[in-house]
């Protein structure tokens, strides 16, 4: 008996966590697959994805310089220009937010939380070799420095806080040239104009691709699940870009036909919901699913895990590297929507635009406790929406397993709410 129990494996920490987040993984990966209608046959490609990195841990990019990055503001099309790739960090583990919980205050948003967790714990199936870090989401930025203290390469890439002015253009293009050049030297890469140039034409098809499918979730019968697209965005997070496009361009191929045969993801009763607020990051599609499994449907989103991501693609007037450079600078300041400015009626309007685009019945506002931009910024949303006659539910949450019951009772008469009065127009 004493001989079998050493034999027998002692996990590490590290392997304990691994396991955890795979349990995680699964879990979520499991109930989209099979509580749902038939998903599209494309998805297995996406759902392969993640039980390979988040289940299995297999590394995707083992033969390219890894550049992490803390927000959506790095421009993607400099990294890919310089032969790297760009992994971003974004975490939705609630393992990682336990782990990050003991290093930051209680109260933080557990987004970052689970973000430092990650760096703490070093559970990444492609580690990145250095992180840049936009001065936009105060948690994150000042979380730099603990990340920094556990060993890895940190830069700070200022963001402004008002998108208005000359001022602030000229201010982030400056910015981004400092990061262009500072990321060169860094990985000892030269950046050329042609490179640029392909970077920016490549990263504008794939916005094409989700453009494509987003306006085939227009018609009457949307041709997929909110849930599918969640996980679809997010995996351009970590991605071979290459990959991701061809399996994109598959799935286009499929839901075109799924329109033609008048296929329907979910019922004709069933709500149309506009998404926004804090992003959902996998596997905390907590609010995601719970707004799906009531027999709703996620139409659009305004969130930066999905829609904002691709929204504006890259205008250039002059094809040399310095040109082409601010236009991307420019693109990513003009089109950006994030509540941290002080200023923010874009992204209000932009809600009501794809309200009335989508035909759909509701919004439903999400905001993870602690994450004070989104917090302060619902009221504002909340007023406008019912300026405009639209139903809007705001609904507050954590990366907390234990939160289901309150949160999907409320969506569940949210939603209820939304399908009489489909009812009485039909």
């Amino acid at each position: 008996m004493t001989k079998e129990m050493n034999k027998r494996h002692i996990e590490t920490p590290k392997e304990k966590q691994n396991r955890h987040k795979a349990m995680e993984s699964a879990a979520v990966l499991e109930k989209i697959k099979h509580e749902f209608k038939e998903p599209p046959k494309t998805m297995d490609y996406f759902y392969n994805l993640y039980e390979k990195v988040y289940c299995r841990y297999e590394p995707l990019h083992a033969d390219k310089i890894k550049v992490g990055t803390m927000c959506l503001q790095v421009p993607t099309e400099i990294v890919h220009a310089l032969d790297a790739v760009s992994i971003r960090l974004c975490n939705g583990f609630y393992t990682d937010d336990e782990i990050g919980s003991d290093l930051l205050p209680q109260k933080s948003c557990p987004l970052v939380k689970a973000t430092v967790g990650q760096f703490v714990s070093g559970n990444f199936s492609d580690k990145p070799d250095l992180i840049i870090s936009p001065t936009t989401c105060d948690q994150k930025t000042k979380s730099g420095a603990i990340i920094e203290d556990h060993g890895y390469k940190l830069f700070d890439m200022e963001f402004p806080r008002t998108k208005e002015s000359e001022e602030s253009r000229e201010y982030w293009r400056r910015s981004v040239r400092k990061f262009t050049a500072e990321l060169s030297n860094d990985i000892n890469k030269k950046l050329t104009r042609k490179k640029l140039k392909e970077s920016i034409t490549k990263i504008g098809y794939a916005q094409h691709l989700y453009h494509k499918l987003n306006v085939l979730r227009k018609n009457e019968n949307s041709p997929i699940l909110g849930v599918d697209m969640f996980l679809v965005t997010n995996a351009f997070f970590f991605d071979k870009i290459d990959s991701w496009i061809e399996a994109m361009k598959v799935l286009v191929e499929e839901m075109e036909q799924r329109v033609k045969d008048e296929y329907n993801a979910a019922h004709k009763i069933s709500p149309r919901i506009v998404y926004t607020g804090s992003p959902p990051i996998f596997p905390n599609l907590k609010i995601p699913l719970t707004i799906e499994e009531s027999d709703a449907i996620i139409v659009a989103d305004e969130t930066c895990s999905s829609n904002r991501m691709f929204n504006d693609m890259v205008s250039v007037d002059e094809w040399f590297v310095n040109d082409m450079v601010d236009s991307i600078a420019d693109r990513y300041l003009k089109g950006c929507t994030c509540p941290i400015f002080t200023k923010n009626n874009d992204r209000i309007r932009r809600i009501i635009d794809l309200v009335k685009d989508y035909k759909a019945d509701g919004v439903v506002y999400q905001a993870f406790a602690g994450c004070q931009v989104y917090e302060m910024e619902q009221r504002s949303v909340l007023e406008a929406m019912e300026k405009e006659g639209i139903p809007i539910l705001y609904v507050e949450s954590d990366y907390s397993p234990n939160q289901g019951g309150q949160l999907t009772t409320r969506v569940e008469a949210f939603i209820e709410s939304l399908k009489n009065r489909r009812k009485k127009r039909i």
